[in-house]
């Protein structure tokens, strides 16, 4: 079952929407990897820019969603650096729409 978000959060600015939900879950049958998550980035007229979630890890592993299409079943590196990779696609969507994004935590080198 999954429990509480432990980082959850909505931004939105400059025609873009950030949206990220990461949970830990005891359900490792159907999230084996022990997370439920889901790190998206759109417009708001409804268009995916970048998602990395694992609705259906079960069945058809981690996915990556963009606006050319998307890709099943990838490497899924941990949790931490799915996040920080998404951060990293993220920031360059921001940043070519004259916007900031989103204030993240810094990382600790």
């Amino acid at each position: 079952m999954a429990r509480e978000p432990v980082y959850e959060y909505t931004y939105v600015e400059a025609g873009l929407v950030e949206n990220v939900s990461i949970r830990p879950t005891t359900d490792t049958e159907t999230y084996p990897s022990g997370w439920k998550y889901t790190l998206h980035l759109g417009t708001l007229e409804d268009l995916t820019l970048i998602r990395y979630d694992n609705s259906h890890e079960d069945t058809k592993g981690h996915e990556r969603h963009t606006a050319a299409g998307d890709t099943d079943d990838i490497d899924f590196p941990g949790m931490e650096e799915r996040l920080v990779a998404f951060w990293a696609s993220a920031d360059e969507y921001w940043h070519g729409n004259d916007g900031d994004g989103p204030t993240r935590p810094q990382r600790n080198p």
